[in-house]
């Protein structure tokens, strides 16, 4: 009862957390299978169950450890804005609370149910460009194999039949996310070899993958015949349910004759978990139950204060900001072939122009400041910079960059392409990752540091004299040093 009131108050105290993760859970269609997770928690302890009854709850002093890194997790992700970050240290303060209050041996008994707690964290969207990718090469491998002449662009298959996207609804993540939480769940229940259950979570991450290359080839194989209306119809009938059902349950019954864990087998050892010496180890720190709950009220008080503070920080920032002039292009109206405009949320000064030079090759420039980072804020957040989710282009390829920029091929109605180069600037640190963007704002916090952060995005469509990639590194080597040039942009001189 201690514990459930302890989780009830966590959940309370980072209700927006878990209210995020909700809503993703209900409204994304890659994170629908999340809403069983809880119904298949309770599920594992009401099997272990029986076997728990023999065993001691204990308040354990050692759970501090963990339950302060779950909240010093939580911090580190509120200070730069990373959900992900911040929903996983909310979920990890649960079995961490667990540790506390039950103690070790109960801890052990239930480590399989508290560890697959980590699956309420909705992840995976990261996977979504290199699984578009992998899934465009196995499908156009497949076409022409089947004797269909096609073409290919980055994710863009053109066929007689028509232009085909490998777009971010089918690269297979939902399919590939929900099966690796199957997966384990199945490896745990069915398998008591490591040998067997390594090979299953393969065979688990494996198949999804090229079953979907094999859903995308039906698609555009049954288009030549039937239309492209009509195999969308089948694609999202056909394949996006009955299909992947067959997948599942072929990997399940080719597995099947291979489970070594009986059906009337107890998931856990009560007694042996009870005898277990090495744990003596860890439980012989007991302290009362009160002592421990105030502890991790007072964890919690400090990491929110602290989170507080550090987001208050915010760096000065000019009131107006310029294009700079640059050496041999000139400044000239923004009329792009296709509508382009990319976002930054939150900024606190945003350019977009265009400059071209004495032979008319033009540039797209977009730049954006921030005073500072966090929630609604940042720079490499979700659906922010070149590419809106959902807008009128979509993500072609990734290319290579000699200048550590994020560089990406977009493309617009299927025809229209453009190349962009984004980098990120914070301090002395000029990148294209926004893992590392994030990493040096939580030092920035962390040092009670106050520094403005920005991103500049060099782009510029297939068209004119010359390609994209020649007008934009002549652009560079114009303007000299990126992240001075956009420090000066940034302190509006």
């Amino acid at each position: 009862m201690r514990l459930a009131l302890i989780w009830f108050a966590l959940i309370a105290v980072f209700f927006g957390d878990w209210a995020a993760m909700a809503g993703q859970w209900w409204n994304s269609s890659t994170y629908n299978h999340i809403l069983i997770v809880p119904p298949i928690l309770g599920w594992l302890i009401w099997q272990r169950w029986p076997e728990l009854r023999k065993l001691e709850p204990a308040a354990c002093i050692w759970g501090v450890l963990p339950f302060g890194l779950a909240i010093f997790g939580w911090v580190l992700g509120s200070f730069a804005g990373f959900d992900l970050l911040k929903q996983a240290g909310a979920v990890a303060m649960l079995p961490a609370s667990a540790l506390l209050l039950l103690g070790p041996r109960v801890f052990a008994g239930l480590l399989f149910p508290l560890a697959y707690m980590a699956f309420l964290v909705p992840f995976g969207d990261e996977l979504v460009p290199p699984l578009q990718t992998i899934t465009a090469k196995l499908t156009i491998a497949m076409v022409g194999l089947s004797g269909i002449p096609a073409a290919i662009n980055g994710v863009f298959i053109d066929t007689p039949a028509g232009l085909f996207e490998v777009a971010e609804a089918c690269s297979g993540v939902k399919f590939l996310v929900a099966m690796i939480a199957l997966g384990v769940l199945v490896a745990n229940v069915g398998f008591r070899s490591w040998k067997r259950r390594t090979a299953f979570m393969a065979l688990c991450m494996v198949v999804p993958i090229l079953a979907n290359g094999v859903r995308a080839w039906g698609t555009i194989f049954a288009a030549q015949h039937v239309g492209i209306e009509k195999a969308a119809g089948i694609d999202h009938i056909i394949y996006g349910w009955v299909f992947f059902a067959l997948v599942i349950a072929a990997v399940l019954g080719v597995s099947w004759r291979h489970f070594d864990r009986s059906f009337d087998d107890p998931m856990i050892d009560g007694e042996a978990i009870a005898k277990n010496r090495r744990i003596d180890v860890w439980e012989r720190k007991r302290v009362k139950a009160a002592p421990a709950m105030a502890a991790m009220v007072g964890l919690v008080a400090a990491g929110l204060i602290w989170s507080q503070f550090a987001q208050s920080l915010i760096a000065p920032v000019p009131t107006q900001v310029f294009l700079p002039e640059v050496p041999g292009w000139e400044r000239t109206n923004f009329a792009p072939q296709a509508p382009w405009d990319p976002k930054a949320q939150g900024g606190d000064h945003r350019l977009l122009g265009t400059y071209a030079d004495i032979n008319g090759s033009k540039v797209d420039v977009f730049f954006a400041v921030y005073a500072a980072q966090g929630e609604g804020r940042e720079a490499g957040g979700f659906g922010q910079g070149a590419l809106t989710p959902g807008g009128l282009w979509s993500w072609s390829s990734t290319c290579s960059s000699d200048t550590d920029s994020k560089c990406e091929n977009l493309v617009y109605d299927g025809r229209t392409e453009r190349l962009t180069h984004t980098w990120y600037r914070n301090g002395e640190l000029l990148t294209g990752s926004n893992v590392r963007l994030k990493l040096a704002n939580i030092v920035d916090r962390l040092l009670l540091r106050t520094r403005p952060t920005s991103v500049l995005i060099l782009s510029a469509e297939h068209a004119g004299p010359n390609d994209p990639q020649a007008r934009l590194t002549s652009f560079r080597r114009a303007i000299g040093d990126i992240g001075p040039w956009m420090d000066r942009i940034g302190e509006g001189r």
